[in-house]
Formats: structure tokens, C-alpha cells, sequence
């Protein structure tokens, strides 16, 4: 690989990294439900951190709760898609709003059954 293909990888990688920095930004601008899901996660990451937990426990905890608030994420941006087709009120952009809101919940239980499994067993 030449240098010319690594300075031009590595630009890529920036401008991903630009990309995604916005996208949280945003997101954190314009979505309350970011700011409650990071604050659950902070308090989760803090009892993860603090408790004598193993490495495996602890790793459990804090990607679970990375992966709410990329659900969280997943959820604006089609819920953003939607409204950009049409804000009129519709059966099926209803029915995708909801499952994407579904699916950030789903994320948020799974989290939950991950800490009930780790201070139970």
C-alpha cells in the first residue's frame, strides 16, 4: 500500500469520523430521549465501574448501553427519513416510527436483563 493510498484512507476515515460527530450532535440537539439514555447510561457505566464486577460482567454492562444509544440514533434517523418523505399522518410511517421506537426499548430491556443477570447470579 502505497503512501499516496494510506494519506487518502486516512482522509476517508476523517471525514467518517466529521460525519458521524455530526450526526450525534444533532441528534443531541434535537432529541430529549438521547439526553435521558445518556444519563441512564452515565449512572449504569458509574455502578459498572464501581461495583467488583468481572471484566466480562463490566464489558456486558457498557456495550449494551453503547448499543441503546446507537439504537436511539438508528431510531432519529428514520424517524428523520420519515418526516422528510412526508409529515402527513400515515398508518405505515406510524407503524415504522413505533417499531423503530420498539427497537430502541427492546435495546433498553436487553440492557436491564443483562444487570438483573449480573447482581442475581
Amino acid at each position: 500500500m502505497g503512501w499516496v493510498m494510506i494519506r487518502e484512507e486516512w482522509q476517508r476515515f476523517w471525514k467518517r469520523v466529521i460525519w458521524s460527530w455530526h450526526g450525534w450532535a444533532d441528534t443531541w440537539r434535537t432529541e430529549k430521549s438521547l439526553h435521558q439514555w445518556v444519563v441512564v447510561n452515565v449512572v449504569s457505566a458509574g455502578f459498572a465501574l464501581w461495583l467488583d464486577l468481572s471484566g466480562g460482567e463490566r464489558a456486558l454492562i457498557l456495550a449494551l448501553g453503547i448499543l441503546i444509544l446507537a439504537a436511539e440514533l438508528m431510531n432519529t434517523a428514520m424517524e428523520t427519513a420519515i418526516d422528510y418523505i412526508s409529515e402527513e399522518q400515515h398508518p405505515l410511517a406510524k407503524k415504522a416510527k413505533d417499531a423503530g421506537s420498539a427497537a430502541v426499548a427492546i435495546t433498553g430491556i436487553a440492557g436491564g436483563v443483562a444487570w438483573i443477570a449480573v447482581l442475581v447470579g
